[in-house]
Formats: structure tokens, sequence, C-alpha cells
């Protein structure tokens, strides 16, 4: 890997990792269509606490307050909704974990096919314009049930083409949050995934005869980092001028490209 392929894929990396567009698929493909080696288990690692640090920076200050909130409830100090939101993150990270420790092996080989993430990207990319154009976009509330459901969906993004902003918002606006709602919930409900899916892949580093290269790794993490953070914001101002329907026009594009090239 040299610096330009390190950066470019860093870019994509913290560019779609938060956009409903999956960045599991962009990074499997990319390397594919344009003849690189595979970026290897460290890079994929290096970019990952990237995009965790973006999400935590991004969210300092209502993260500050949410654990506190949560630590106080331990200790039996009342349940406040900031606590409540953070049980509900909790409790919402269980299924994907539970499916990722089930069938590790299976999402890694089966389902990295491009026709696999060919399909995904237009099937999920249609049921989040279903959702988004039937939403009633009333509440501004997340619920226990709320999180059950949104877990559950999330658990889906193992799947890569899925995107697993773009599931868990359509499943909060199925279930009647708005947009910013579930936008918020879907990027807090990141932080442990990406945390946990960086630790695994970190283990598996740990037993791997593969090299590591410190400068690229160092480059990727970090310019993952600065493009993920802009993402973030872009993406919530996006969403409140132009909702989702830009992003479906890109998947099913972008489904219909690959289709052509690997049918």
């Amino acid at each position: 890997m040299d610096f330009f392929q390190a950066v470019v894929l860093a870019l994509l990396q913290g560019l779609t990792e938060f956009l409903p567009v999956s960045s599991s698929a962009h990074l499997i493909l990319l390397p594919i269509l344009v003849g690189w080696e595979d970026q290897g288990l460290a890079f994929d690692v290096a970019v990952h606490v990237g995009t965790l640090v973006a999400v935590v920076a991004f969210y300092r200050q209502d993260l500050m307050q949410i654990i506190a909130a949560w630590s106080a409830s331990i200790c039996g100090k009342g349940m406040t909704d900031d606590a409540r939101l953070c049980w509900y993150v909790i409790l919402g990270t269980i299924p994907v974990g539970l499916v990722g420790i089930t069938l590790p092996d299976f999402v890694e080989t089966v389902l990295r096919s491009p026709l696999v993430i060919a399909t995904s990207t237009i099937v999920f990319g249609l049921l989040l314009w279903v959702s988004a154009k039937q939403a009633k976009e009333q509440r501004l509330t997340i619920t226990l049930v709320d999180a059950v459901i949104i877990g559950l969906f999330q658990a889906i993004a193992l799947i890569p083409g899925t995107s697993r902003s773009g599931i868990t918002i359509t499943a909060g606006l199925i279930i009647g949050l708005n947009r910013e709602t579930a936008a918020r919930f879907s990027f807090l409900l990141s932080i442990p995934v990406i945390a946990l899916a960086g630790m695994v892949k970190g283990l598996d580093l740990y037993t791997s005869t593969e090299p590591l290269i410190w400068d690229m790794a160092l480059i990727g993490a970090l310019v993952s980092a600065i493009m993920a953070y802009f993402s973030i914001g872009w993406f919530l101002q996006l969403l409140n001028k132009v909702g989702m329907f830009p992003f479906v026009i890109y998947r099913l594009i972008l489904g219909v490209i690959l289709f052509s090239i690997f049918l």
C-alpha cells in the first residue's frame, strides 16, 4: 500500500461510515474495481479507530452527560432520560454482537461477494426510500421497544452493502421517530459497535503474521477521523434539507453498476 491508496481509502471510510451507503461495501469494492491489493487487516483497524474517534469527538458533550447520568443510575441516584438513553444504546448493541460472534466466518467470506453487496445495496436502498416516504416522524423520544427494534435491524448491517447507519435510521423512521432523533440514536449506537468491531479485528491482528505498516495505519486513522467528523455534520444538515432521497438514488445507481460489472 502506498500513500495515495491509504489516503483514498481513509477518505472513503470516513465519508461513508456514517452515511446510509455502506462503508464496508465501498472498502471491499474499490480495491476490486481499480485493481489494488487488499489493504489488509491492520489498515481496516486503523480507519475504524479513526471513525470511532470522530463520532466520540462530535458527540463529546452529549456523551459526557449520558455517561454521567448512567453512572448515577447505577449508583441508585435515579433514572433520567440520559441514563435511559445509555441503557438503550447498550441494549441496541446486543443483537449485532450476538450475530457477529455466532456467524463470523459466514459474514467475512460468503457475504463479501460483489453480487451480495449489489443486491443489499438496492434492496435496503429501496427500504430506506419506502420508510422515509411513509414515515410520520412524530416522536422525539426513544423508548425501550424502539431500542430493541433498532438493535435487531442493526444486526442486518453485518451484510455488506446494507449500511449500519442506513438500516438503523430506516428502522427509526418505520417506528415513527423523526429523522434527527433516528440519526442521533444511530450515531450514538455506532460507538459501541465500532469499538467492538475494532477490538475483534485488533485481536485478529494480534494473532496474525501480517506486518504492521505503522505510517500507513496512522495516516489512515488520522484522515478517516477528520473526514468522518465533517461527514457527520454534513449529513445532519443535508438530512434536514433534502432527506434521504439523494442517498436512495445513489444506492440504486451503484447497485445497477455493480450488477452490470459482476453479473
